[in-house]
C-alpha cells in the first residue's frame, strides 16, 4: 500500500481544531486585541461622558474620534466571532 493512500491516524477531534486554525490563524491573538481596544475606546467614552456631566466641556472633535474608535473596534471584534462552518 502506498504511503499516501493511508488513513490519517490523527484523532478528529484534534485534525478539526488545526483545520480551524490553519483557516483562520492568530484567532485568540487577534481576539484578545480586539476586545482590548473596544475597552479602550468604551473607557474613554465614559471618561468623556462623565467628564460632561460634571459640567466639563468636552470638544465634539474628540467625541466624534471616541465613538468613531468605539464602533470601529466593535466592529472588528464582532466579525471575528466564531461562525458555524459552511461545509
Amino acid at each position: 500500500m502506498a504511503k499516501g493512500s493511508e488513513p490519517s491516524q490523527i484523532d478528529p477531534a484534534l485534525r478539526a481544531r488545526l483545520l480551524q486554525e490553519a483557516r483562520t490563524p492568530w484567532r485568540g491573538l487577534r481576539r484578545a486585541l480586539w476586545l482590548a481596544l473596544t475597552a479602550s475606546a468604551a473607557l474613554g467614552l465614559a471618561t468623556m461622558a462623565m467628564r460632561s456631566a460634571g459640567g466639563g466641556e468636552v470638544p465634539s472633535a474628540d467625541l466624534l474620534i471616541q465613538v468613531t474608535a468605539l464602533l470601529v473596534c466593535g466592529a472588528l471584534l464582532w466579525f471575528d466571532r466564531n461562525r458555524l462552518p459552511t461545509s
